[in-house]
């Protein structure tokens, strides 16, 4: 059995992707061309990955405390355990402090108010 969609019934142009829309994935400009907006993106690339590392360290810290909870906490465990956390902090505190940044000059480019 087919999906059919008539022409028109999709969603409100506001819903949709792009300079009109929302803006969250339509490019606000070239970014192939504009420097600031082509390092803006990388940074939020990189935040990102760093977030992802920082917040799984955290969570792999967690997930060892416990195990040495029950495993009455070998030295090796601590140790592993204070290094997530330790590498987590250290890569999560300027990940999370660029992401907002950027994303901050991204509304203010855009001419949102600023809120913060």
């Amino acid at each position: 059995m087919p999906f059919h969609v008539k022409p028109g019934s999709g969603p409100p142009r506001a819903m949709l992707p792009g300079p009109r829309g929302s803006g969250r994935l339509g490019p606000m400009d070239q970014p192939e061309t504009d420097p600031v907006l082509r390092r803006r993106a990388q940074v939020l690339r990189l935040t990102s990955a760093g977030q992802r590392f920082g917040y799984t360290c955290f969570a792999a810290a967690t997930v060892l405390f416990f195990v040495g909870l029950v495993a009455q906490f070998p030295g090796w465990l601590v140790t592993a355990v204070v290094v997530l956390l330790v590498a987590g902090s250290v890569v999560l505190l300027p990940s999370i402090i660029f992401s907002y940044a950027a994303k901050a000059a991204d509304k203010e480019d855009r001419g949102e108010p600023f809120r913060y």
